[in-house]
């Protein structure tokens, strides 16, 4: 099972945002609404360019600095769907929320013992429950 099913691209799901500016540089964020049930709720990715590299490299490199937090968003948003056992999907008009049901293998007897097929087949040696 994927755990991004979305009928478009996660990145047209994101709300990009430019928050005021400093002299230390200029602040944006990038934001991911989803509905978790009926709660409306969010993730969100902070990143900055000093004033000093925004001269250096211009709006071009600016813009290059964005479609790098947009993909390094990306990854984390993967990873927090991968460690929180959930997936995205739907997207009308925001993506939904949901923990992935994984499927538990069963346990079988062998004579005197009880081996979890699970851990089998996962490339390990296999555990003894009972014995």
């Amino acid at each position: 099972m994927t755990l991004i099913d979305l009928p478009h691209p996660l990145e047209a799901y994101f709300a990009h945002a430019e928050i005021a500016s400093s002299r230390q540089g200029r602040r944006f964020t990038i934001n991911l609404p989803y509905f978790e049930g009926d709660k409306v709720d969010r993730l969100q990715w902070w990143w900055q360019v000093s004033a000093a590299h925004e001269r250096i490299v211009g709006e071009e490199g600016v813009a290059t600095l964005r479609r790098q937090a947009i993909e390094r968003f990306c990854l984390h948003i993967d990873r927090w769907l991968t460690n929180s056992n959930n997936r995205l999907f739907d997207g009308k008009p925001f993506p939904r929320l949901e923990s992935v049901v994984t499927q538990t293998l069963p346990l079988i007897a062998d004579e005197d013992r009880v081996v979890d097929l699970g851990t089998l087949c996962a490339g390990h040696t296999g555990r003894v429950v009972n014995s």
